[in-house]
């Protein structure tokens, strides 16, 4: 029985850590990191799309390479070592869009190579995979990179349908058809400054309010909880008092 509770408890202790990139700890909204190619690669869906595609195979393979190697990295070349491990499936991934998607590579041009320093990914090897096992590991870098390509896809989602109007497919990515979907003709739909880089910092900044308003809203009601349970234990503490004194006076 205790092996099945264990075994219960290990299993969503993995599911939490799943998801925990969507929301909880969602690496853009939530810890701003990644924020250079959250501001430069997103003007349109498909190279957000592209981007954290790249970004969730380079996350989730480093996490695994440093979980496997933690224990013979000595301590004082550990974060070298990282950046080479990185660095390596960024130029296998840099060499695989420049040679199945070059649309993607040539707009997303410098900020591939940039995926080395970006620091979700130095910072789940450091502070996840080389203290954890690699199973749990690849579970960490895979729902985080999934988490930060979400973010990315809201920010191009946001921006291209409110920026141009419509949504493009196959312009950049390597699909067997092309063109454009949710294409309308309102005014509203047309505010060309979303897909320059102004549009990035305006997106970014309404859907980090929309977070934090939420985020702020859900601790004030667990305070509140506290609060009121701090409250029941000593109401109850005080009946639990006076019912003693009452038993001693009738004693």
């Amino acid at each position: 029985m205790s092996a099945a509770i264990k075994q219960k408890k290990q299993e969503m202790s993995r599911l939490a850590n799943l998801t925990k990139g969507f929301v909880k700890e969602n690496p853009i909204f939530v810890s701003l990191l990644g924020m250079c190619p959250a501001l430069a690669v997103t003007s349109t869906l498909e190279t957000s799309i592209g981007m954290g595609l790249l970004v969730v195979f380079v996350l989730t393979l480093s996490n695994i390479v440093v979980s496997l190697v933690k224990n013979f990295i000595p301590a004082e070349i550990k974060i070298p070592s990282y950046i080479v491990i990185i660095a390596t499936f960024v130029t296998i991934v840099r060499l695989l869009t420049e040679a199945f998607a070059p649309a993607l590579f040539e707009s997303l041009g410098i900020f591939i190579p940039l995926i080395v320093v970006n620091c979700l990914i130095l910072g789940r090897a450091e502070a996840f995979a080389s203290k954890n096992n690699v199973l749990d590991s690849t579970i960490d870098g895979f729902g985080m990179a999934l988490g930060f390509m979400a973010a990315l896809m809201l920010i191009g989602l946001t921006r291209e349908v409110f920026g141009s109007g419509g949504i493009g497919y196959g312009i950049y990515l390597p699909l067997p058809i092309e063109g454009v979907i949710f294409a309308n003709e309102f005014y509203i739909f047309n505010m060309g400054v979303l897909a320059g880089p102004a549009g990035g910092f305006m997106v970014i900044g309404v859907w980090l309010a929309i977070f934090n308003h939420f985020r702020l809203k859900k601790e004030a009601k667990k305070e509140a909880e506290r609060l009121a349970m701090i409250e029941e234990k000593k109401r109850l503490a005080a009946e639990r008092k006076k019912q003693k004194a009452l038993e001693s006076a009738g004693a």
